[in-house]
């Protein structure tokens, strides 16, 4: 622990998260005093950032107010029942998390924590926050999901900065008029499972709302004001009482996720056809009948319909693709309206796309032929996907650098030539990269030192991208290699040492035998070697007969194993191969 400590008093930083510590220890109050004759007194610094989270902590003392400087407090997953007073006693205090516990009530000192931007309540048994929470005026983001809460305090309305609001699983019947008016720069509501029964007609005030769920509540009608809300995209408000829609929801221009489903609408509005949706839910309605021109709104991805008393399309239709049912919904249409439903425009799919990925983290333009990427579909640094799939793209643009949450980039069937490193460099939490289907020329011989914490790696198709000697063994936390039909002649040694491997994939090359070596890697569970040119498989492949489900043999021209055996699956195959091993 003093060493810890120690740490602490140098970086003003300490995590004390995943030890079964019942509670704090005397000397993190004291920090500073804590100072040894060996350490440069004059160069500590006060305590910052404390993490606690994960633990058993029962009680946090008033002695907090010893620590003024804390910005950061985390005790996350204890088992607090109360906070101290001392709360407000920490004039610094940016982010407060004390989700996770059995907290019945928030001290009203939280108040003089002027500071505090973020306040996570989430997951306690509070029934009310305190109103001196609205003396937080900085406050931006607030979880006070699963608890108990009924009703919120109307100082709320001073919190007029908040840009986030989680209020999912509590007991709310209401939404005051005079907080939603106040918080006109939120961008995130969600007050899904509560008990509303209705929206507040001040939503329309909250122009700068990206994200709305009210999902399982008791609303029946939605406001007309809605159409205030001019940057909303997604709106979900399924499991409801609604039993119809405001003509001014066409006016949510911006929209592209709406669900609707299980509520008791009776018709969709020819107006609301108008809307540029990708996805719209009418799932378990009272729908007898669809509009035709819901065939005109090309740019939808995902119609949802089972579940509805419809008589006028067949079973099929309802259940079939999406497509389908457009274009069966616009042969409905006069003539000249049906030749009015172009191909959705290729501009407005990308700017759909790019107002999709503010709430969703993850950013798709896949199949739309893009030779590069807009720039403007960089809106957001937090996006963690990105999809590129199936364009014509050569160079992957600078401003995908600046992604540094990206964990997934799918790159398939493009034109990539070039071996991305100086952006792949950048990404350091990249976990899956698809370059597969590219003309990509050789990996430089250092290349997946940019890429060594992937955990799934797809160079399919890519003939002249490996090396002789590819150095896979830097990528060592990989857990699924495809490489197919890239002409390996020679089964890349360094791939013996990637011992988190799950999925390997070599089939479709030109491969004559399998590494005895092959042993070793006990954590495959599938390994394809299909359509190769391999005639004989190592006897101690058998020994990976607990851990490999799928072995593929097929395509090759192996005469070490029976047919009959062969025939028989994985099992059998590596029975017999284990047989085989000559002790």
């Amino acid at each position: 622990m003093e060493r810890i400590l120690k740490a602490a008093r140098a970086s003003g930083s300490l995590n004390l998260s995943n030890r079964s510590l019942s509670r704090v220890p005397e000397e993190v109050y004291k920090s500073l005093d804590s100072v040894s004759q060996d350490e440069k007194w004059w160069e500590a610094v006060e305590l910052q950032k404390l993490i606690l989270a994960h633990n058993d902590i029962v009680l946090l003392k008033e002695d907090l107010r010893n620590i003024p400087s804390l910005t950061v407090l985390n005790v996350t997953h204890n088992k607090l029942t109360q906070l101290p007073a001392a709360i407000g006693d920490l004039p610094m205090l940016k982010s407060l998390d004390v989700s996770y516990n059995s907290i019945s009530a928030i001290p009203q000192q939280i108040g003089s924590a002027l500071a505090l931007l973020k306040f996570d309540c989430s997951n306690n048994q509070l029934t009310h926050l305190p109103s001196s929470l609205g003396s937080c005026v900085n406050l931006a983001e607030l979880k006070a999901s699963n608890n108990r809460i009924s009703i919120l305090p109307e100082d709320l309305s001073n919190c007029s900065k908040l840009m986030k609001a989680d209020l999912q699983g509590n007991k709310l019947e209401m939404l005051s008029e005079n907080i939603i008016a106040a918080w006109t720069m939120l961008t995130e509501l969600n007050a899904s499972k509560n008990l509303l029964n209705g929206i507040p007609e001040s939503i329309g005030n909250v122009v700068r709302l990206i994200r709305l769920d009210l999902y399982q509540n008791r609303i029946s009608s939605i406001p007309s004001s809605i159409k205030g809300c001019s940057s909303l995209t997604e709106f979900y408000i399924g499991s409801n009482l609604l039993t119809s829609l405001p003509s001014s929801i066409a006016e949510l221009t911006q929209l592209g996720t709406f669900d609707l489903h299980s509520n008791q609408l009776k018709e969709y509005p020819a107006e609301a056809c108008k809307l540029r949706l990708s996805v719209l839910d009418l799932s378990n309605n009272s729908l007898s009948s669809l509009p035709p021109e819901i065939g005109l709104m090309t740019t939808l991805r995902k119609l949802m319909l089972n579940g509805n008393p419809i008589r006028t399309l067949r079973s099929s239709l309802v259940t079939g693709p999406t497509p389908a049912l457009l274009r069966y919904l616009r042969s409905r249409l006069p003539a000249d309206e049906e030749t009015a439903a172009a191909t959705p425009n290729k501009e407005d799919i990308v700017s759909q796309a790019s107002r999709l990925s503010l709430t969703s983290k993850e950013l798709s333009l896949g199949g739309l032929g893009l030779a590069a990427v807009p720039p403007q579909v960089w809106s957001s640094s937090e996006i963690t996907k990105v999809d590129l799939t199936k364009n014509s793209i050569e160079e992957l643009p600078i401003e995908l650098s600046s992604c540094i949450s990206l964990e997934t980039l799918i790159l398939s069937k493009n034109k990539i030539r070039e071996w991305p490193g100086a952006i792949l460099m950048s990404l350091s939490k990249l976990s899956c990269l698809k370059l597969d289907n590219n003309p990509l020329k050789e990996i430089p011989a250092d290349g997946f030192l940019a890429v060594c914490k992937l955990h799934v790696l797809d160079l399919s198709g890519n003939r002249d991208s490996l090396s002789l000697q590819p150095a896979f063994s830097c990528i060592s936390e990989l857990q699924e290699l495809y490489l197919r039909r890239m002409q390996i002649s020679v089964f890349p040694s360094e791939i013996l040492s990637l011992r988190q491997l799950n999925i390997l994939d070599l089939g479709q090359n030109l491969l004559q035998s399998i590494p005895e070596g092959v042993k070793n890697m006990t954590s495959l569970t599938q390994l394809d070697l299909s359509d190769n040119n391999i005639t004989a498989v190592p006897a101690q492949l058998g020994l990976l007969e607990d851990s490999l489900q799928v072995l593929k043999l097929d395509g090759n021209a192996i005469r070490s194993i029976r047919r009959p055996i062969m025939d028989r699956g994985t099992k059998a195959i590596l029975k017999y191969l284990k047989e085989k091993i000559v002790d």
